[in-house]
């Protein structure tokens, strides 16, 4: 079976990312809150991240906030107009202890950490370029 590569590049006109990487939560606990977000606007995203009682939620929000301050400042997105189109959570590095015990032994301690990406889009723009291609293809 042969697998195709995904396109993980954002489209550079309608499209901007934000990634936080080794973030110590497990992968399942993020996706959980992750599931949740995906698709919906930015302003909604806000809400919903502010009032969800799990402890993923602090550190997806300043993603999000900064996925937005990326699309402000660099390609002059409005905020209103953003949602977010992916948003996905991969497996990071395990960090590798050891907890010390009675007699002189020790237990291991697997702490998982996690991969976040969150991409945002502007509809607006989405559909200009939407609307122009209409217009080329009657042409």
């Amino acid at each position: 079976m042969i697998m195709e590569k995904k396109n993980r590049k954002p489209n550079p006109y309608t499209e901007v990312a934000a990634s936080s990487q080794h973030i110590c939560i497990s992968a399942h606990k993020a996706r959980r809150v992750i599931d949740q977000i995906r698709g919906r606007s930015y302003e909604e995203t806000l809400m919903i991240l502010e009032l969800m009682p799990y402890r993923a939620c602090y550190d997806i929000l300043k993603l999000v906030y900064s996925a937005a301050a990326n699309a402000n400042h660099n390609k002059g997105f409005n905020e209103t107009s953003l949602i977010i189109s992916k948003a996905e959570v991969n497996e990071g590095t395990t960090v590798k202890k050891l907890k010390p015990r009675a007699r002189g032994r020790s237990y291991p301690i697997r702490r998982s950490t996690c991969h976040i990406t969150i991409v945002l889009k502007d509809i607006s723009v989405d559909e200009q370029l939407e609307r122009a291609k209409r217009a080329k293809r009657k042409k």
